[in-house]
């Protein structure tokens, strides 16, 4: 008979992501049906339920356990590694040595480090805006990788940060690298001359490893959140963000990329490129714009660099399907994505389909971004019908899923046993942690066509579909 175990621990936090590592190994423990170890949020607590957990009052600052075990026995292991886990991440805290009295503001962390310039804001959206609004009322720059911040928040802490000097990168920005230091979701990447403004996380990374595959490098890489092309925000950041490369001798050529931008603030924008001195290639995706792949080959063009054939690995299944008929005889092409702007940019590119951001606010809310907890997309796929098309994403870097494949292979090899075609486009350089060909290397085994070029995974796809023009 089954046993549970349930409880709420007051006073103790965690990230969300070093919980759901803690919830995977219980998780994964023989006997273990079900694990819940996450902060009693009511979305959480929701989760709990659904699981049939009989839960007590909590409210969001306590941590939800509850654990459900095949016999007693086998709970009171799980209960042991439980406490193994937070063992673990509270050396990792405090390095092993006793711990002190952790800074209480934002801004009393940033006084104690001398010659600060940046502070990363990753909490709750709820709580993000009164932390970046201490660190830039302290004169530093942020990163406020949060998302869900109202609009009326960001516009009131970009317009405060230009009153001191500093700038916004955000919110929702995934993806940042100042002098060479990745923040948030980093790939690893050569050193080199070409700066990117990116109102898109995802965006920056696919054209910065596809420079990275070409042989070029990148100064810096300033993301402005985004939103800040909107009508509302009008650019606050992007202008900023332009200046400054502008203005730094260790960049020559500055990309500027965005989904698709609001006129009035595309317009502000491009008035500003017009007035500075570093030539600007704009990768402003629209119905009038340019690719993502395209953009950087804009850029390889402008830096006198051959441009090379970006490799791809077609499944022997589709091509053996497309070399008789078009394709899948109509199959519906589906757009799994954990990337918005690699979203956006398929939606444009295909021009039918079902395309679904799984980064998006109304996905994150109270769980990890699907780059470092895929289960909502693995759960879409599971759903996809038999004779259709899938088209998704993976992105890799420091701060990513740090085995992609690990989960994504088994359920792609699963869909193409149902006849569903799979095409995968993977972004990341071979420094990246995950191992760049090694997680293409896994997916074309489960039977994907694998790309790294978004637009070129999105063409085949298309082509897949019988709908190409």
């Amino acid at each position: 008979m089954s046993a549970d175990l349930v409880r709420v621990r007051s006073g103790v936090y965690h990230d969300s992501v070093s919980l759901m590592g803690v919830s995977r190994a219980l998780a994964a423990l023989p006997g273990v049906e079900a694990a819940v170890v996450a902060m009693a949020t009511e979305l959480n607590l929701g989760l709990a339920r659904d699981l049939g957990f009989d839960l007590p009052p909590a409210d969001p600052s306590g941590l939800l356990i509850a654990v459900r075990a095949g016999d007693a026995g086998t709970l009171d292991a799980a209960e042991a590694e439980l406490e193994r886990q937070f063992a673990a991440l509270a050396n990792r805290r405090t390095g092993g040595e006793a711990a002190v009295s952790p800074p209480r503001t934002t801004r009393a962390a940033l006084a104690g480090v001398e010659g600060a310039a940046v502070a990363l804001v990753s909490v709750p959206g709820e709580h993000a805006f009164a932390e970046a609004l201490d660190a830039v009322e302290a004169g530093v720059s942020v990163m406020v990788f949060s998302d869900n911040v109202s609009i009326e928040q960001e516009i009131r802490l970009k317009d405060r940060a230009a009153a001191v000097g500093a700038l916004v990168m955000g919110p929702d920005c995934g993806t940042a690298a100042v002098g060479g230091v990745g923040l948030g979701f980093a790939n690893v990447l050569r050193p080199g001359e070409v700066g990117l403004v990116a109102a898109s996380g995802t965006g920056a990374q696919q054209v910065a490893t596809l420079l990275d595959h070409a042989g070029a490098g990148v100064s810096h890489i300033l993301g402005v959140g985004g939103r800040d092309l909107s009508a509302e925000v009008r650019g606050r950041s992007t202008v900023r963000a332009l200046r400054a490369l502008d203005a730094d001798p260790a960049t020559s050529l500055i990309v500027l990329i965005s989904k698709p931008p609001a006129p009035e603030a595309a317009d502000l924008v491009l008035d500003t490129v017009r007035g500075l001195a570093t030539p600007v290639v704009p990768a402003l995706l629209g119905p009038d714009g340019h690719d993502l792949t395209s953009a950087a080959e804009a850029v390889l063009n402008a830096l006198e660099m051959p441009i090379p054939d970006w490799p791809s690995w077609i499944a022997r299944e589709s091509g053996e399907m497309t070399a008789h008929g078009p394709g899948w005889a109509g199959g519906a092409l589906h757009g799994l994505y954990a990337g918005g702007t690699l979203c956006a940019e398929a939606e444009a590119l295909a021009g039918e389909g079902t395309f679904t951001d799984f980064g998006a606010d109304a996905y994150t809310r109270g769980r990890p971004h699907p780059m470092i907890d895929g289960t909502l997309r693995l759960d879409a796929l599971a759903a996809v019908p038999a004779g259709d098309v899938v088209l998704l994403d993976v992105v890799l870097g420091h701060g990513a899923d740090p085995d992609p494949s690990a989960s994504l292979a088994p359920a792609v090899a699963q869909a193409v046993r149902r006849g569903i075609a799979v095409v995968a486009v993977v972004v990341g350089t071979e420094g990246d942690p995950q191992g760049l060909t090694r997680q293409i290397h896994a997916l074309a085994g489960a039977g994907a066509s694998v790309f790294i070029s978004n637009a070129h995974a999105v063409r085949h796809a298309v082509s897949l579909t019988g709908s190409a023009k």
